[in-house]
């Protein structure tokens, strides 16, 4: 387990640095600037923001610079909010989008894995005619298009909940709308993932072995069934967490929440160079450390896969 943990280690430390490098040498073959605004600032105060920052150096001395500052663990100052750093912005937002995150990720969990196994167990019947339904719906229906469609509803029409986030307060209110929307595309999709995978396995000679010594189902489907079925869910769960806990771009624009996403959007069309490249880096570092969890958990759920052979997720 020690060679195996030191082995993802190292490897997920060079996919850090792949990704770091490959971000930072993206935003700058962007053409124009972090200074570039539509009427043009004057070349002194570009020459002289431009040295502030290190920008007139070469790019490659921009680069050791920076791998310095991220191997201790700073993004970097912000270019466009004056005094603020990136470490400062994410974890401000950071709070605001795990909360959100946080709830999406135990809703989708408790309620998908369920259903995905009701829907198998009851195949071709009422119960899977409707849970498919469901979940086809969700599945194909955009995140940000379900959140318009909530915000309309329950914000505008029926005034249930607040139409703005205040981030002063905690309020079950202003998350309810925001969760939902969020956790619906993946609530679906493990639903079809786990009825699918649970068929398979229900329809295999172990399975029938089992019945046949008298096992009650329960146990059939709990000790036998499950624990090879929820393989391929375990699987996509990691990188849903990841997402979840980054939060959506999209989703917390619409429902004004001063999350990570929100601030990486305004990042984009602001064109602040440091907070994209640590709002990906920060993602990307969540993904791959989630990634390594899901490899010691199959090893868990499923002995005939050790350690030093896990699957890459």
């Amino acid at each position: 387990m020690g060679k195996f943990i030191f082995q993802r280690a190292l490897a997920m430390l060079l996919t850090l640095i792949l990704i770091s490098t490959a971000t930072f040498f993206l935003m700058h073959a962007i053409p124009g600037g972090p200074f570039t605004r539509e009427k043009p600032l004057a070349p002194e105060i570009i020459a002289a923001l431009n040295k502030k920052y290190n920008l007139d150096a070469p790019v490659w001395e921009q680069y050791l610079d920076y791998m310095k500052d991220l191997i201790r663990g700073d993004l970097g100052p912000s270019f466009k909010l004056k005094d603020r750093t990136v470490n400062e912005l994410i974890a401000n937002g950071i709070p605001y989008t795990a909360q959100i995150g946080f709830f999406a990720i135990i809703i989708t969990i408790l309620i998908s894995i369920p259903l995905g196994i009701l829907s198998a167990l009851r195949q071709n019947r009422w119960q899977d005619w409707g849970v498919m339904f469901i979940a086809t719906l969700g599945v194909t229906i955009p995140s940000f298009v379900s959140a318009t469609i909530l915000i309309y509803i329950f914000c505008i029409k029926l005034g249930w909940f607040p139409v703005i986030w205040n981030a002063k307060i905690f309020a079950v209110r202003q998350l309810v709308l925001p969760v939902l929307a969020m956790c619906g595309y993946s609530l679906s999709f493990i639903t079809r993932l786990m009825r699918s995978s649970m068929l398979d396995v229900l329809n295999q000679d172990y399975i029938r072995t089992a019945r046949s010594k008298g096992i009650s189902e329960y146990r059939v489907i709990t000790r036998h069934a499950l624990k090879n079925a929820i393989l391929p869910v375990v699987t996509y769960v990691g990188p849903m967490i990841a997402a979840m806990l980054t939060g959506s771009f999209v989703l917390e624009k619409l429902f004004t929440v001063p999350g990570i996403g929100y601030t990486y959007v305004d990042s984009i069309s602001s064109r602040d160079y440091t907070l994209i490249m640590g709002s990906t880096i920060f993602y990307a570092a969540i993904l791959i450390f989630l990634n390594f969890i899901v490899d010691i958990i199959y090893s868990f759920i499923d002995p005939r896969i050790k350690f030093g052979s896990a699957k890459e997720s």
